[in-house]
């Protein structure tokens, strides 16, 4: 299948990256290269580093991202190494970088890749196939009914994981469970019908939630930020793309902490932390996507940005 990914909010992140023709950006996860397209065609003598860990990501953007190749490089790895992998490289300042959390059009839409419960395939939904690592399939068929639950509740805030880890239990003692589908129709007949009938994908949180715990997606988020706004020039900016709660909380939360001054509790007398802000919010509320873009771009209806400027240092 042809790697299709439209990028999301694709002016209001060039926009708020404010983009310098001399300045050294990270696209932390390039995907298609929609975003950093955009992102090298405005730099001059600047660079760009994008990465991936999707290797089907890094050929198609290798692909699209061929004419600006004298000022691109692409990196096959997850982004939270991104800090190091840069330092290693001799980058010790950026002056932007972008994070999409999102999952891409391409691997939702094909089904071998196991991350959809509208294109059936195998229960796999890994984003670097090239390791060995855990799958969902391994997850449904060996974790326990506990364990489960806790996964649809902490990862996809499902109201009825409870009754679908029962489900799944008693469904794989008659046969293990192979394919997204299987997993759809066991999640379903777990629902009460009217739930099933009013969700736009009644299977959504599930698999939203299998697909976080598969890839560690979590896991680590708050320190990448914090080491890429420690890399930021002053004056540089931050772009995050988030699509559900849980990622955006995460976000929310950093951005708040390194643009807030005194952390100290509230009834303090005097500011005892030390701590001065290093950022500013430059959208205090998350911009979202026009109506017209969710109305082209259905991915993007629930899509937020979050962006951030880095303060010059406090002599």
């Amino acid at each position: 299948m042809e790697f299709v990914h439209i990028p999301v909010m694709l002016d209001e992140v060039i926009e708020g990256l404010n983009i310098k023709e001399n300045g050294i950006y990270v696209d932390c996860t390039v995907g298609g290269g929609g975003h950093s397209f955009e992102i090298a065609k405005r730099l001059g003598s600047g660079h760009l580093y994008a990465f991936d860990r999707d290797e089907e990501a890094i050929q198609k953007s290798t692909e699209t991202l061929a004419p600006f190749s004298e000022k691109v490089t692409i990196i096959k790895s997850n982004f939270k190494d991104a800090s190091s992998i840069l330092r290693s490289l001799g980058v010790e300042k950026i002056d932007g970088f972008l994070i999409d959390l999102g999952v891409s059009s391409h691997q939702i839409d094909e089904g071998e890749r196991g991350f959809s419960f509208v294109h059936d395939g195998p229960l796999d939904m890994r984003m670097d196939r090239s390791d060995n690592s855990l799958t969902a399939r391994d997850i449904v068929n060996n974790f326990s009914y506990e364990d489960l639950m806790k996964i649809f509740y902490s990862y996809g805030e499902e109201e009825f994981s409870k009754n679908i880890a029962k489900k799944i239990v008693e469904q794989r003692e008659k046969k293990p469970i192979e394919t997204t589908f299987e997993l759809r129709d066991i999640i379903e007949s777990s629902l009460p019908k009217k739930v099933v009938f009013s969700r736009g994908g009644a299977s959504k949180k599930v698999f939203q939630a299998l697909r976080i715990y598969v890839n560690g997606e979590l896991e680590g988020l708050d320190k990448v930020l914090e080491e890429l706004i420690s890399l930021l020039n002053a004056g540089g900016r931050g772009c995050v793309l988030t699509f559900h709660s849980l990622e955006d909380r995460i976000v929310k939360n950093v951005f708040k902490l390194y643009s807030t001054d005194c952390i100290c509790p509230p009834k303090t007398p005097i500011c005892i932390c030390g701590h001065k802000a290093s950022v500013k919010l430059v959208n205090r509320k998350p911009i979202v996507a026009s109506e017209e873009e969710q109305k082209r771009n259905s991915r993007s209806t629930s899509a937020k940005l979050r962006i951030v400027e880095k303060l010059a240092e406090k002599s």
